[in-house]
């Protein structure tokens, strides 16, 4: 029999989720599992993204409130398309599959799937079945959704009320309300479709019962928590390099260990301009932690001499990283005698989710770059890492950094890579490119903060191409410089990105500036590729 519950009666809420029971975001191999998972956070319920291939038995072992089924690139009838354990259909947790996932729940519960020929992408039409359900109840009978698939279910499993239907799609969505088990066809998560961040919710609060209780001060107080627990009475080491996330990271830890933290602040040749004396004197000054700062910056361009490759780069600068808080510890212990011979044994990092997914680290996802503080890592660290932001976007980073008290200024900071302007120089570094992409960088943020875009765009790279050279003519002779690269994005979250269009005027003064004033540089160049396919940094 089918059952369709009313949309207006509440549901008993589930234990409060936290980290410690998520919402799992099944990743079927698209882009769509990174902003499923986000769209969930924003209805105040925490997530985490986990492989297809997750079983039932460990599916039961994270204890999760919630499970949505992301879209996919495949056919669910294509050779070696990615599959589910149907068992965890069994598990009593409430699920929502969205596009490819939907399909799957389909198939797997006997349902039909068919090559209709009628494919949907886009923006669709959508109607919405008379009569009342949880899933898309408060939304219109006519809406528009974002379609992307080539397959349709054609009948829904036995026991599933039909929710919506297109042209194109008679099953669009379906719900089994005993079983709390629901699908749509279209993607909720895409700021394209109408109602899609209502259907997530319903999802979660009223179909689900989960409580909107995850946010920012809840997620300082796990955090602390979790601190302590883990470092006890021990000495903790952090590096700072005046960015958002290591600014936060620092600031949290030190909310949970107070003194047991020593903020390091290495200066390694690759920062921007003048970013040493806001971590010397601004950082301290909003938070009182202690900071030692050690110059190594010959040593780092003597490892990096000659090396052009961007991944061996990376994994040099992290290996330099580490090194010298190897160092630094061993002084610190030598010339603190408050430590009374016990040695510092953590070391705190700002990996963020991002960071994690895209080197690898995300249950189950590819491998597309290495960040020195997730996958260049030396094998034989001496250090037990504290990692307090690796299960959050940047955002989430920035609204715990308020909450912390920390300034505007270093909480609203445009993100910066961990290996530095290193990996903005496409070819080998040298003390003269770095001087030279520092000068540019300097100019186009000052026009940036200028125009008043701070808060508009999410960063602006500057790259150098240092091994390309381009035919010019300054002060009527002829040069052979370099380029430069803009490379201004939006984004959310660093998982997509957009080029952002910026007026022509200021990328004019922009590129008059840079031309004008950093000697060596004749050309200046605008990158207009999304992510995907491109991603934010050239290297």
């Amino acid at each position: 029999m089918t059952s369709v519950a009313d949309p207006t009666a509440v549901v008993t809420p589930t234990e409060a989720s936290g980290t410690d029971r998520p919402v799992l975001v099944v990743d079927f191999g698209a882009q769509y599992a990174q902003l499923i998972a986000r769209r969930v956070r924003e209805a105040s319920v925490y997530s985490e993204i986990v492989a297809h291939s997750i079983t039932a038995a460990e599916v039961a072992a994270k204890n999760p409130v919630g499970i949505v089924l992301s879209g996919g690139p495949s056919s669910v009838y294509a050779e070696g398309a990615p599959t589910f354990d149907p068992a965890i259909f069994d598990l009593g947790i409430p699920v929502l599959g969205i596009c490819y996932g939907f399909q799957v729940m389909a198939t797997a519960l006997g349902g039909e799937v068919a090559h209709t020929g009628l494919s949907e992408y886009g923006s669709t039409p959508v109607t919405v079945a008379t009569g009342e359900n949880v899933l898309l109840a408060g939304q219109p009978n006519e809406q528009t959704v974002w379609m992307s698939h080539g397959d349709s279910v054609s009948r829904a499993p036995e026991g599933f009320a039909v929710l919506a239907s297109t042209d194109s799609t008679p099953v669009a969505a379906f719900a089994n309300d005993d079983r709390r088990l629901y699908g749509v066809q279209w993607h909720p998560e895409v700021k394209h479709t109408e109602f899609g961040q209502d259907v997530l919710e319903n999802f979660l609060h009223r179909a689900a019962g989960i409580p909107a209780d995850w946010n920012s001060g809840n997620v300082i107080a796990e955090q602390v928590a979790k601190i302590r627990a883990q470092v006890g009475t021990g000495k903790v080491i952090c590096g700072l390099s005046g960015g958002v996330d290591s600014a936060v990271a620092a600031a949290l830890v030190h909310k949970a260990i107070g003194d047991q933290l020593v903020c390091v602040f290495v200066d390694h040749g690759l920062l921007r301009q003048d970013e040493r004396r806001q971590v010397e004197e601004d950082y301290v000054k909003a938070t009182g932690v202690r900071l030692v700062t050690v110059d190594v910056r010959e040593q780092f361009l003597a490892a990096l001499e000659g090396v052009s490759d961007p991944e061996t780069k990376r994994k040099i600068i992290g290996r330099e990283f580490i090194r010298t808080f190897e160092q630094a510890q061993a002084e610190l212990i030598k010339e603190a005698a408050e430590l009374d011979g016990d040695p510092i044994r953590f070391l705190v990092q700002g990996t963020l989710y991002p960071d994690v997914v895209e080197s690898g680290g995300g249950s189950g996802t590819a491998n597309i770059k290495s960040h020195h503080n997730v996958g260049g890592l030396p094998e034989d660290l001496k250090f037990e890492l504290v990692e307090p932001l690796r299960t959050l976007f940047k955002d989430e980073v920035r609204a715990i950094g308020a909450e912390l008290g920390l300034p505007p200024e270093i909480v609203q900071r445009q993100p910066f890579p961990g290996p530095g302007l290193g990996i903005r120089i496409v070819g080998s570094i040298t003390f003269e490119r770095l001087e030279l992409l520092r000068h540019a960088d300097a100019i186009v943020r000052a026009e940036l903060t200028a125009a008043g875009l701070d808060g508009v765009i999410w960063q602006c790279p500057v790259v150098l191409l240092a091994d390309v050279r381009s035919v010019g003519v300054q002060g009527d002779g002829r040069t052979y410089g370099h380029p430069i690269v803009l490379r201004p994005v939006s984004s959310e979250d660093a998982m997509t990105a957009d080029w952002t269009r910026l007026p022509y005027d200021l990328l004019a003064r922009i590129s008059n500036r840079i031309t004008n004033e950093v000697d060596g540089v004749n050309r200046v160049v605008l990158d207009v590729t999304s992510k995907p396919p491109g991603t934010i940094e050239w290297e």
